[in-house]
């Protein structure tokens, strides 16, 4: 098979979103549903030149002022008439969250956090398409007022209108956001499998977030694809792996949206009720089990290696017991920092001892590599920042706080739903018991009515110090996925159905 290429052709055909969040621009998410499908296709299509792309993106461009992203979710293709490319998706975008309820537990979606409870992502709350805009501060407002009134003239809905806010870097709880991202390799020079990856590395091959290029098993992730000679798919790329097809799925990704409202106030009144009203007992507190200073810079003693990036460029390979960085905190289950093998790079020998089970521990295994379950994360916080000390006084004064958590990947299942249901809500990660994610986990208990509810941080002597009876901190307050196309590959799916 032909190595992945990204051509400048490609470039100019990825929505912008893979290379940058916008942080210099403010941004409002409309969630719309299609009434009108001709007189909505026909809207949106006017749209795509306002659709920045990756080729827009670099310090030797001129900043974008002003653009939007554009995405369908799976509701939205059909109401477009496209079942038979749904047919060629992940199954888990082609199912609704909502009618999936073994998902649902599995991704921690239960008790609050249930769709039932939803402010929108169900039923008619659904959303067919996502416009992400994004303007200046100043500019916004206005933006955003002028397209949802065009949307509501043009045969949509509005289901939601997601407003965000700046919080400088951070996100509400009060730490330092955004940091630990994975490197993409543009230049498809990625070897996956070498001895290099028995070691951890940030640097992913692009199709783990880009359908039509090699991902990390050296296979290219299902997606819709076309026959070459269907004369209304010209335009469409010839997909690398299948010469006879059209790739519908090339340079575009699987984006994920759910509103997570954050209880600020009741975290830090914990965390400050866990140190008896002590603020540096308290930050401590905190810090463990986000697994991060408040600053971002990683818990001193962490194997930190000498880079231009040291708060992301970090391993736990030294602290295996969790004694720096507790097991169980939060970064060190949304991306453990594993490489293929424990021990690192290690001789033939050793790693054929190793593949045989010969070598090392069942505690070894309990996680996988990292490689195969990286993010790309866009999200944006929404309400009102508070210092630390001043929410744990406060008194909630019915505003509502959190994270419209957004990211892209090119496996669901693989990549969001294992770190969600394997990593973060799993009271079992990596041989823990009695205990989630400390900043997500629903707290519900598991069957036998085994509690969820605790946080430990191990101790270089003597037992962990455990901390029990932790309320739920975030809870879902709507969700989808969505198709962020290539930009062709969108007009393709907003063209006039043949005749």
């Amino acid at each position: 098979m032909p190595k992945s290429t990204f051509t400048e052709a490609d470039a100019r055909d990825t929505q912008a979103l893979l290379k940058t969040a916008f942080d210099s621009l403010a941004c409002t998410l409309l969630l719309l549903r299609i009434e009108d499908a001709a007189v909505a296709r026909a809207w949106l299509r006017s749209h795509i030149n306002s659709v920045a792309s990756v080729q827009q993106i670099g310090r030797d461009k001129p900043p974008v002022e002003h653009t939007l992203q554009m995405s369908l979710s799976a509701a939205g293709l059909r109401a477009l008439g496209h079942q038979a490319i749904l047919d060629q998706c992940a199954s888990e975008f082609s199912t609704s969250l909502a009618d999936a309820p073994d998902r649902l537990q599995r991704l921690g979606d239960i008790a609050e956090n249930a769709p039932s409870n939803w402010a929108w992502g169900v039923a008619e709350r659904e959303p067919h398409v996502l416009l992400m805009l994004f303007a200046s501060k100043e500019q916004l407002a206005a933006f955003s007022t002028r397209m949802q009134e065009s949307a509501l003239t043009a045969g949509l809905t509005i289901v939601q209108r997601l407003d965000t806010s700046d919080m400088h870097g951070f996100e509400p709880f009060g730490f330092k956001d955004g940091i630990s991202q994975p490197g993409i390799d543009w230049d498809g020079t990625r070897d996956p499998g070498s001895d290099a990856d028995m070691d951890y590395q940030n640097r992913i091959t692009l199709g783990e977030f880009l359908l039509g290029y090699r991902n990390e098993y050296n296979l290219y992730t299902q997606r819709p694809l076309l026959p070459a000679q269907d004369s209304n798919a010209q335009s469409l790329p010839i997909a690398e792996d299948q010469p006879d097809r059209r790739d519908l799925g090339r340079n575009g990704s699987y984006l994920v949206l759910r509103q997570l409202q954050q209880d600020v106030n009741g975290f830090w009144r914990w965390v400050y009720g866990q140190a008896a009203g002590d603020a540096a007992a308290a930050t401590a507190q905190a810090q463990a089990m986000v697994g991060r200073q408040i600053s971002g810079e990683p818990l001193h003693g962490v194997d930190a290696q000498k880079s231009d990036q040291p708060a992301n460029d970090f391993t736990f390979t030294h602290d295996r017991a969790g004694q720096v960085c507790p097991i169980g905190a939060h970064i060190r289950r949304a991306n453990p920092r594993s490489g293929d093998y424990p021990d690192g790079r290690t001789g033939r020998v050793e790693k054929l001892l190793t593949l045989l089970g010969l070598r090392g521990s069942a505690e070894d295994d309990r996680i996988a590599s990292s490689r195969f379950h990286r993010l790309i994360r866009r999200g944006r916080e929404y309400g009102s920042a508070l210092p630390p000390a001043q929410a744990a006084q406060a008194t909630d004064n019915g505003s509502e706080t959190g994270l419209h958590f957004i990211c892209l990947n090119a496996n669901l299942a693989r990549q969001f739903e294992f770190i969600q249901g394997a990593w973060l809500a799993n009271a079992k990660f990596a041989g823990l018991s009695n205990e989630q994610d400390p900043l997500l986990g629903n707290r519900q208990p598991f069957p036998g009515n085994q509690p969820t509810d605790r946080f430990t941080r191990p101790q270089a002597a003597g037992p962990g110090l455990v901390s029990a009876n932790l309320p739920p901190f975030i809870t879902v307050r709507g969700g989808a996925y969505f198709l962020l196309p290539g930009l062709r590959a969108l007009a393709w799916l907003l063209a006039d159905p043949p005749n």
